[in-house]
């Protein structure tokens, strides 16, 4: 039995890791929690301070990367015009659309609701649909900063792989 045990903790890191990657692109998991609860485990089984060394830059990558996820996308939106409020409404309503249609609902619902919410502000279709377009690009840079610092907390753990 302890041999089975030994492989689930030596299993477990990668296996919340590549999760935590795929929850970073799907947001229906939590990627980043994954990705840091993965290398928690990875420290607690490692003897020695390389795990808890390479924990604390993951934890550093992780947060950086959270912080520059709103930042940047929305200091853009903001400069555009799109309001916090218009990305609440199509979040919400993206929410109703995955329940709707399921898995591309979400994405439809948050577009529409981002392209409803700026037409009733404006009134104007042609307004309306650029700052939609801006809002969609600003939402796409966001998971792409929290992927690129997913990735960096992945390869920080074949780091470790390395070095232990």
């Amino acid at each position: 039995m302890d041999a089975l045990a030994d492989d689930v903790w030596l299993l477990l890191p990668p296996l919340l890791i590549v999760v935590g990657l795929v929850g970073i692109v799907v947001p229906v998991l939590p990627g980043t929690f994954l990705l840091l609860a993965g290398m928690l485990v990875f420290a607690l089984t490692t003897s020695g301070p390389v795990g808890w060394v390479l924990l604390a830059l993951s934890v550093a990558v992780a947060g950086a990367g959270k912080a520059l996820q709103y930042l940047v996308p929305g200091r853009r939106m903001k400069e555009q015009g799109v309001r916090t409020s218009t990305l609440v409404l199509a979040v919400l309503l993206g929410v109703v659309g995955f329940f709707v249609v399921p898995v591309v609902g979400a994405v439809v619902g948050f577009v529409l609701g981002i392209w409803l919410v700026e037409l009733g502000r404006g009134r104007d279709h042609r307004q309306a649909w650029q700052r939609t377009k801006h809002a969609v690009v600003a939402v796409v840079h966001s998971v792409g900063i929290e992927l690129i610092a997913g990735l960096v907390v992945a390869a920080l753990y074949g780091v470790g792989l390395l070095l232990t």
